[in-house]
């Protein structure tokens, strides 16, 4: 059952949206490769559609990245709940979460504690929402060194979009062991990171994007993480 506090939440999120794409709307939705959860995304009824300049300025000065699920997202989130023990009884903290699904699926999968990190106040709306949609908890921050010092375990999907987010590739991995995964730059090879496998997977809704987009890649700093996904077509490391 839906409470007061997350249809508020629900409604600030919606009320968000219109302001930016005015015929948009939310919608609950599950996602291709991690169909434990629900996530509030935006409905896939604007396809095709053209914009108006003045949204299409908006949309660029303000993209509402949290009302979509990431490639990267999913597979971060399935490799996790297909590998519990990576997080169970840690604090996890997750990088950009966007709709927070990587932060929902760690504390699906046992974590004491999930700090989702973001600079977009939407973003940390979001991922509560959904957090409680799926009956779990996450914590929202907005101070990332704060959250690194408290990490047992640092995970960041999609957040190399922007190149001034290069960075924290290093900076995550000297805070805690992290998990990484990323579409979005061509042969990315991180310092300190081992590639350990890519996986085919689609932003949600489908933004009919480009194949390289599709290709996720998976890196891991730090022991003990295993061969990721075996229910998805992988290409192992040459």
């Amino acid at each position: 059952m839906t409470t007061d506090a997350e249809k508020v939440g629900l409604g600030r999120l919606a009320e968000r949206l219109v302001s930016l794409l005015p015929a948009a709307t939310l919608a609950r939705v599950s996602l291709p490769l991690v169909p434990e959860l629900d996530l509030w995304l935006i409905a896939d009824t604007l396809r095709g559609k053209p914009l108006d300049p003045v949204t299409i300025d908006r949309l660029m000065s303000e993209p509402p990245y949290w009302t979509f699920c990431w490639a990267s997202g999913q597979v971060l989130a399935r490799y996790l709940l297909d590998h519990p023990h990576l997080v169970a009884g840690r604090t996890v903290v997750d990088v950009g979460p966007g709709s927070g699904v990587v932060a929902i699926a760690a504390a699906m999968a046992g974590a004491r504690r999930v700090i989702a990190c973001d600079l977009d106040p939407d973003a940390r709306l979001a991922s509560a929402v959904n957090a409680a949609e799926n009956g779990v908890t996450v914590e929202p921050g907005d101070d990332l060194n704060r959250a690194l010092a408290e990490a047992d375990l640092v995970t960041a999907a999609d957040i190399l979009y922007d190149r001034d987010n290069l960075p924290l590739v290093a900076r995550m991995r000297m805070a805690a062991p992290v998990l990484l995964a990323d579409s979005r730059v061509r042969h990315l090879d991180p310092p300190g990171y081992d590639h350990i496998g890519t996986v085919t997977a689609t932003t949600w809704p489908d933004l009919d994007e480009s194949q390289e987009f599709n290709r996720v890649r998976l890196f891991a700093a730090g022991e003990g993480f295993p061969e990721p996904l075996a229910n998805t077509p992988v290409e192992p490391q040459a």
